[in-house]
């Protein structure tokens, strides 16, 4: 791409969107950690959820751009040395590369200075500084390990199994505590920064805030390839008068170039790197919680793509599903089905299947191949398709 664009179609912001995000990369008969890298350093951050339905969020990303591969990329890269990403609060709850520990700098004196990321925190020095304690002597230690260990007593500070938990994750946001991993359970374990964060990375200087936004804007820009600012503010969830000087530098840089994209009201930005492709050859299944379309009037204006998630929906409200993932096919989004992974039967359920007024004839041949493969990648050996959905007959007919 070059200064001279000044004006884009939907489908140029589309594949520009995708390339960006590595849907242009090839895989890997055996994704390796540089694999792992090259994936990571385009998606920027991977989303955390608990919802494990089908397969925890974190890992899906990944999948959806390397193809099957051994999960245990993402453990050894969190909880290996060198350590590769940490979590944080990036995006939401997120895996982050470790270098923007200082980069979050700023945002962890914000939840400093307020006493918590959502609410007021009241002030318990000696609740803090005993959790703290505790796992400078014994080590990482989830919120249940530090309910058996700490005294009980409720004289001195209130303190009780939910307000340890509380303080625990006021300490990790302000960074005197790091995530150092996660048990079988999920639970989050908390060590010192110290003994998470590589020692060369702790060194470095601090960025002022106006420097750190900048950081965070531009990453956005990456990996968004095109954008508004509204789509920027949104990837490491940042204020607005954070990202509008963050933007007016780039742009003055030549780092940014404004554009008008076709059916965008706002406008939008071009990463000088953007890659432009001819063609995305994209067939991946998408977690909701994928940045490709976790902002939701992105992921309509750039796909046509009306999305909504019903987790939290009651049933007899739900729309398409409990857990249902958007179907890219090429550079459309073409389908989307509700999945479930029934480990006990071995099965990978799928709840509903709905096409896409874009779907082209083959979509149910090519669905039915990326679901066989999502199964064999989840060890589940069978894919069972219940009769819910426009196109669950003819992808039903595939099997």
């Amino acid at each position: 791409m070059t200064a001279r664009a000044q004006t884009l179609s939907r489908s140029q912001a589309r594949r520009i969107a995708l390339a960006a995000q590595g849907f242009l990369d090839p895989r890997h008969t055996g994704p390796t950690m540089r694999t792992f890298g090259r994936t990571l350093e385009r998606t920027g951050v991977l989303q955390v959820d608990s919802v494990n339905v089908l397969q925890r969020a974190h890992y899906m990303p990944l999948y959806s751009r390397m193809g099957p591969y051994d999960v245990d990329l993402l453990r050894r890269a969190a909880e290996s040395r060198p350590r590769r990403v940490v979590e944080y609060w990036a995006h939401v709850q997120a895996f982050m590369p470790v270098d923007l520990w200082p980069v979050m700098q700023f945002r962890m004196d914000t939840y400093r200075a307020r006493r918590g990321k959502w609410r007021v925190l009241e002030e318990e020095p000696e609740l803090e500084a005993s959790l703290v304690a505790e796992i400078r002597q014994g080590g990482a230690a989830t919120a249940r390990d530090l309910d058996d260990g700490l005294p009980r007593s409720k004289e001195h500070w209130g303190w009780n199994w939910s307000r340890s938990r509380q303080v625990l994750d006021y300490l990790y946001t302000v960074g005197d505590l790091a995530i150092a991993g996660r048990n079988g359970q999920f639970e989050v374990l908390y060590d010192l920064p110290e003994r998470v964060i590589p020692a060369e990375v702790l060194a470095r200087p601090t960025p002022t805030p106006a420097e750190a936004h900048l950081e965070l804007v531009r990453r956005a820009a990456r990996s968004h390839g095109v954008a508004t600012t509204r789509c920027l503010q949104d990837y490491y969830r940042m204020h607005i008068d954070q990202v509008r000087p963050a933007v007016a530098t780039l742009v003055e840089s030549g780092e940014l170039l404004p554009v008008a994209i076709e059916g965008w009201k706002r406008p939008a930005f071009l990463h000088r790197d953007a890659r432009l492709p001819r063609r995305i050859g994209a067939r991946a299944l998408l977690s909701p919680f994928d940045p490709v379309v976790w902002e939701r009037e992105r992921a309509e204006r750039v796909f046509d793509f009306r999305y909504r998630i019903e987790i939290y929906t009651p049933v007899e409200k739900r729309v398409h599903g409990y857990y249902v993932l958007p179907f890219l096919l090429g550079d459309q989004v073409v389908a989307r089905v509700d999945l479930k992974a029934d480990r006990r039967t071995g099965r990978l359920l799928v709840k509903g299947a709905f096409a896409e007024p874009t779907a082209p004839p083959d979509t149910a041949e090519e669905l039915h191949a990326a679901l066989v493969e999502l199964a064999g990648w989840l060890g589940l050996g069978d894919v069972v398709v219940e009769p819910r959905g426009d196109l669950a007959v003819r992808l039903a007919q595939c099997s």
